[in-house]
């Protein structure tokens, strides 16, 4: 008897869970979490926001926490009614929702193919927006000045959290890091007992490229490329040849590691944002004093060639 009752509380508790999604424009469906006071966002707003995207079967496409910063935008035009704009549109500062968005409309009404690999009805986001900067009547000129005293204050605020980030990030893996003058932290997992590369050598590395948050950006290693779902057709999976101590443009943290491990080390490499991309980031991947980690393997040490000394006249 007890059993059933079980089975049945969970049968209502799923339905009611279902209810609470209610129809919105178009094929959309929402669930607000939780609604401040304010003005929605309109066309042309500015707008900080946390999201999560996922699939129906819980599947994680996207999700702006494991950059540790969150996604900037203009609100755009709708393309379609009931499209993302839309849901985005039924927000304010401080609110948080889930919305399902329509595979088939976004598809068709934005003329692109349904991605094959992708099962069920929806596309679903959770987005908790953190910033509005309303366009309204301002200039651009006045517009874009809001908008740049916030992306300051931001980057402020990435700067001056960065040396506590890296210290919970250690504490919380229970690492024991060597840690050079210049702020390299290294661990070595596997002590190599190969030669040690010099200026001018070439050492050919294996690599993983990740966020505190533990989100692989890049990686040299087919395997965790395919698990991580950072997999690129085309892309050779192999070790990269690095020369070193000849400035050849890699960040300062690579260039001072490669110098210190020999060949056959695995090691984790925790760099702060000035050993790494620093204040600029990297285009599209790295935000500003974003502190990362990584992962290598030292291949090979491939030794410079010899200079041949200048015949006697």
């Amino acid at each position: 008897m007890k059993k059933n009752l079980i089975i049945l509380s969970i049968a209502v508790l799923a339905l009611s869970s279902c209810k609470q999604f209610k129809k919105g424009e178009g094929d959309m469906m929402y669930k607000i979490h939780e609604d401040k006071e304010g003005a929605t966002i309109q066309e042309g707003d500015f707008v900080s926001l946390n999201a999560i995207q996922k699939t129906e079967e819980d599947s994680v496409i996207y999700n702006s926490y494991d950059y540790d910063r969150p996604a900037l935008l203009l609100r755009e035009k709708s393309a379609f009614q009931g499209d993302l704009f839309t849901a985005i549109g039924m927000l304010s500062e401080g609110d948080s929702a889930t919305f399902k968005i329509n595979i088939d409309s976004m598809t068709t009404k934005m003329g692109m193919p349904r991605p094959a690999n992708i099962k069920g009805q929806y596309m679903v986001y959770t987005i908790k927006v953190n910033k509005v900067i309303p366009k309204g009547k301002s200039t651009e000129q006045a517009f874009q000045s809001q908008i740049d005293g916030f992306l300051k204050a931001e980057q402020d605020k990435a700067k001056n959290s960065e040396a506590g980030r890296m210290k919970d990030y250690i504490k919380k893996e229970n690492l024991k890091p060597t840690v050079t003058a210049s702020g390299l932290n290294y661990v070595i997992t596997k002590k190599g007992n190969g030669p040690v590369a010099r200026a001018g050598d070439t050492v050919e590395v294996n690599y993983t490229g990740k966020f505190l948050s533990g989100k692989v950006f890049d990686t040299s290693l087919e395997e965790v490329a395919k698990k991580e779902k950072t997999y690129m057709q085309g892309r050779p999976y192999q070790p990269i040849k690095v020369p070193v101590g000849v400035g050849s443009g890699i960040i300062q943290g690579w260039e001072e590691a490669l110098l210190l491990l020999p060949e056959g080390t695995e090691a984790t490499l925790i760099l702060p944002s000035r050993l790494a991309y620093g204040e600029q980031g990297s285009p599209q991947m790295i935000p500003p004093y974003a502190p990362l980690v990584f992962d290598v393997q030292i291949v090979d040490v491939i030794p410079a060639k010899a200079t041949p000394a200048p015949a006697a006249k």
